[in-house]
């Protein structure tokens, strides 16, 4: 089983910058549909981007123009790059196949913590 694993958070102050990590535990051909998705405490995980495997691109509207989801299949790895991070940004952001199923599984998570 190929698993994907998150790396890359960390504390940072507002108006920052990180960039997420989703590697693959194997080396794959090519990455599939891959979302990132974030939990912030008390509130149900959500959506934040998207990437196809033919590089189509979408954003919830929270992070639009802020952050970036990419690809580098030479390395199995998706990206979350964010820009301009907000308080409101604090979460466990997860990477996951898409489509997501109930029976999906999700890794630890990395956690992106903004302060002000």
């Amino acid at each position: 089983q190929v698993r994907l694993v998150e790396s890359g958070g960390g504390s940072v102050q507002a108006g920052g910058s990180l960039r997420l990590s989703c590697a693959a535990t194997e080396t794959i051909n090519s990455i599939k549909d891959v979302g990132w998705y974030r939990q912030a405490p008390g509130k149900p995980r959500e959506l934040v981007a998207v990437i196809t495997r033919d590089d189509v691109t979408i954003y919830t509207d929270a992070v639009k123009g802020r952050f970036a989801i990419s690809r580098d299949n030479a390395k199995s790895t998706v990206y979350l790059q964010m820009n301009g991070l907000k308080v409101e940004d604090t979460a466990v952001y997860y990477c996951n196949r898409e489509p997501v199923t109930p029976r999906s599984s999700w890794g630890q998570g990395t956690q992106v913590t903004v302060s002000s």
